[in-house]
């Protein structure tokens, strides 16, 4: 049987009430409303089986269904699956494609197996019930919702959510925390410490005042520097998606870099070798955040390296980019680390990485200013050898841009 004008219309007010749904209660609930509404305008305009047709063939019940009932759900990139009697009547492409194509016939808490969904799915008027997290269906890191809503058939629309990434950011969000309260944590209470013992009899000792207030001072610039990097890296991750636009000379900013670290009296920035190509076209950059990706990739060379080895920087095109290349001769990373580097407050070497004044957000810092650019990030490093560092950007005005970020070995 085709669609009457009755189904139009009753697929219009389905339409009409998703769409109050989700101004009011989310997309979760919107696809539900929409869905199901669907379902049932087409269920309707094709004729229900009656109470007598109950026991016919589950493959028969899904024939009866409307191929475009079918496509509305294929259409959902979200794994959806139509219910009736326990068994799986319909279920779309993602639903296939995360449990089976088999599914279809199929027993629905055999179709999904977790215990969790198993118990929902027997359970009666399950509307206003909160969603369901099943934890390893379709493999053991992914993370769903499930939400299973009524229809006034006996029919049940199952709607499940993937929250892996939700659930990834969030774990994220709170070791951020964590780390960012243990970082100001350690060097407040150094300094609370050294201040209540200044303040007793050892404050009288002018070599003892002089070595604690020391400590202190260095405590607190260290909280100052990891203060300014998170202010930093906050600024530069809320312009992420605004693509910055002005010419930017990388050779002249490297020099620039360059003759700053020469000026500040470190013996190491004696060791840095520049080697930059003529007549580099500009990059369109951000050059605030560009000299900061400097200071950082270069300071992390002068510091990890060994004492008195080179730290080489070239600057050079590649194509439609720029090539940055920063190396040192240090102790060298293992392969395994390489790939968190650009963690926020990952280590390699926690206790060595405190001593000579980091704050574990250098590189997460240089990442995040790379990937704002479209640009391209690779690190490799071999032990006992040393770390090379490779940054590329796109010239001002070149076609070819590269549109992600990415860390490689």
């Amino acid at each position: 049987m085709g669609f009457g004008i009755r189904t139009l219309w009753a697929i219009v007010v389905a339409i009409v009430a998703a769409v109050a749904v989700l101004m009011t209660a989310g997309t979760g609930a919107a696809i539900l409303t929409l869905v199901g509404g669907v379902a049932a305008a087409v269920i309707a305009s094709e004729g229900v089986p009656g109470a007598a047709d109950e026991e016919e063939d589950v493959e028969g019940e899904h024939d009866m269904l409307s191929p475009f009932l079918g496509e509305a759900l294929d259409a959902i990139i979200e794994p959806v699956l139509l219910i009736e009697h326990g068994r799986v009547i319909l279920a779309n492409r993602a639903a296939r494609a995360l449990l089976g194509a088999h599914i279809v016939g199929e027993d629905a808490r055999i179709a999904i197996r977790h215990p969790a969904a198993a118990e929902r799915l027997l359970a009666a008027g399950t509307v206003d019930k909160e969603p369901v997290s099943l934890v390893g269906l379709g493999s053991l890191d992914h993370r769903w919702e499930m939400r299973v809503a009524d229809l006034s058939d006996g029919q049940r629309i199952v709607h499940l959510i993937d929250q892996t990434g939700h659930d990834a950011a969030e774990r994220m969000r709170v070791d951020f925390v964590a780390n960012a309260s243990h970082e100001l944590r350690t060097p407040l209470a150094s300094i609370l410490g050294f201040i209540e013992t200044l303040s007793d009899e050892a404050g009288e000792d002018a070599d003892i005042r002089a070595r604690f207030l020391k400590v202190m001072f260095d405590e607190a610039r260290r909280m100052q520097r990891l203060v300014e990097d998170l202010i930093s890296l906050s600024r530069i991750e809320a312009e992420k998606y605004r693509l910055p636009a002005q010419p930017v000379a990388m050779d002249d900013l490297v020099q620039d870099v360059w003759e700053e670290l020469l000026d500040s009296g470190s013996t190491r920035a004696r060791d840095i070798g520049c080697d930059i190509a003529d007549e580099l076209p500009p990059v369109a950059g951000d050059q605030v955040q560009l000299s900061q990706m400097l200071h950082n990739l270069i300071g992390n060379a002068m510091k990890y390296g060994r004492a008195d080895t080179p730290v080489r920087v070239s600057l050079d095109r590649d194509g439609a980019m720029l090539r940055l290349v920063v190396a040192d001769r240090g102790e060298g990373i293992a392969a395994g680390h390489i790939p968190r580097l650009t963690e926020r407050f990952y280590r390699v070497d926690a206790g060595r990485s405190r001593t000579i004044g980091g704050t574990g957000l250098g590189l997460a810092i240089v990442k995040h200013i790379v990937e704002r650019h479209r640009g391209r990030l690779d690190i490799a490093s071999e032990v006992g050898v040393g770390t090379t560092v490779t940054v590329r950007l796109p010239i001002k005005g070149a076609s070819k841009v590269i549109s992600e970020g990415a860390v490689t070995k």
